[in-house]
């Protein structure tokens, strides 16, 4: 049976996962790509190299991210949460991001090992989507 969650719901589950998928448009047409991150106080949180998902963002400022927790094809929860872009430029506040997600996600990508190569990389964007809307469903 197809339920909704309650926003307390939603938000547990956007807390606890650490992917999901960066939704933002591209030439006028939706872009989706996976992105690790983590959730605080409202706030999505992530980081990137230069890209098309960061121009997409700085363009249109508006981005959503979906998580899901699969059990199986009947036993599922996903979660939509909207809000906009900020990028974060100051450095305490960047390094403070990249150093949780790092400690968060240890695994590394390209955007991790160009920080552990040359320290709080310039190259590396950290920013946020600041969530002003979220809505989930089950099916159970």
């Amino acid at each position: 049976m197809l339920v909704r969650l309650n926003e307390d719901q939603a938000t547990k589950i956007l807390a606890e996962k650490r992917v999901g998928r960066l939704g933002c448009v591209v030439d006028g047409g939706p872009y989706v790509v996976p992105i690790n991150y983590y959730y605080e106080d409202g706030c999505i949180y992530s980081h990137s190299l230069p890209g098309t998902k960061i121009s997409a963002l700085r363009t249109n400022r508006r981005g959503c991210l979906q998580v899901d927790e699969i059990s199986s094809d009947l036993n599922w929860r996903s979660v939509l949460a909207y809000g906009s872009f900020e990028e974060l430029v100051a450095a305490p506040e960047k390094a403070a991001v990249l150093n949780r997600l790092l400690s968060d996600c240890p695994r590394l990508t390209p955007v991790e090992s160009a920080i552990a190569e040359d320290g709080l990389s310039q190259q590396v964007i950290a920013y946020r989507l600041r969530v002003d809307r979220i809505s989930g469903l089950a099916e159970q």
